[in-house]
């Protein structure tokens, strides 16, 4: 994980919260502020100085969010509820993919923008706890995605896309973990490839860092920076790995569209009431300025 995704993650907390369900999403709402201190916290070790300066940027953040954009993921919810009762296509999934790609890079400008000043003034030390912190979590990536043998990681693979599915359409049918299962078995999904281009960006943060606190950049220099950090998590640098990005996304979207048009009524009525709870959480936040 970056430095900038992982501010940008932790002041996201409260968005992603609304995936918890309806019953705890406003809760987890409330206390994301707190939660997301902590969480960047375990990345860059504020001093004392630095976390007076980071609550005051994840508080305007999350005024920012409710204020401006919860409303508008309501209304993304509300379509959603609509069209999970028809069949889709995988083009369709791609699109919704890119809708909320765009709502993420909204909140992350402005996540950018709010961490600059601390980003641009972060410690040696500092950068060095952030490095140690990549190796822990590279460590636990290994053992979670790395596994000894092609099977084993085959199993753990159809594992995730069954679990991820049935969060949203609950126990999935026959046919569906069928399809699943040779999806799966057929994805370009390369987990070592991943590992080194996760590895690359991790070492392109660090760079970034230490540069910024070297050369004593100015506010303006460090958003140029960090926003070009961001736009190559988005888009590689490495012309083979953004290929195979396009033929993952491509693929991972007609499997979406596939399990769904397999879905049954019932499993559709599900995850139209997910949505229809998560659109309700939405707006309640929205109105509680």
């Amino acid at each position: 994980m970056s430095c900038s995704r992982a501010w940008i993650i932790g002041v996201l907390l409260a968005a992603l919260a609304l995936l918890g369900g309806c019953t705890t999403a406003r809760f987890a709402y409330g206390q994301a502020p707190m939660l997301a201190y902590w969480w960047l916290d375990g990345y860059i070790d504020f001093d004392d100085p630095q976390e007076a300066a980071v609550r005051d940027a994840i508080a305007d953040w999350f005024r920012w969010h409710r204020a401006t954009q919860l409303s508008d993921y309501a209304e993304l919810l509300a379509r959603a509820e609509t069209q999970v009762m028809e069949p889709t296509t995988g083009e369709q999934v791609c699109r919704w993919v890119d809708e909320i790609g765009l709502r993420f890079d909204r909140a992350v400008e402005r996540a950018i923008v709010a961490g600059s000043d601390t980003l641009r003034a972060v410690s040696a030390e500092q950068v060095r706890h952030l490095e140690r912190k990549y190796a822990k979590g590279n460590a636990e990536f290994a053992k979670e995605f790395l596994q000894t043998t092609p099977e084993e990681r085959l199993q753990a693979s159809i594992k995730r896309v069954v679990q991820r599915a049935e969060f949203f359409y609950g126990k999935l049918e026959p046919a569906q973990r069928e399809r699943i299962v040779q999806g799966v078995t057929q994805s370009p999904y390369d987990a070592d490839l991943w590992t080194i281009e996760r590895r690359l960006r991790q070492q392109d943060v660090l760079q970034t860092l230490r540069s910024l606190g070297a050369e004593h950049a100015s506010a303006e220099e460090a958003l140029t920076a960090l926003r070009a950090v961001y736009e190559r998590t988005r888009r590689s640098p490495r012309e083979p790995y953004r290929a195979y990005q396009q033929r993952l996304a491509q693929t991972n979207c007609a499997l979406a569209a596939e399990v769904h048009n397999l879905a049954t009524p019932a499993q559709r009525r599900e995850m139209a009431r997910r949505f229809k709870g998560w659109e309700g959480d939405a707006r309640a936040l929205a109105a509680e300025r």
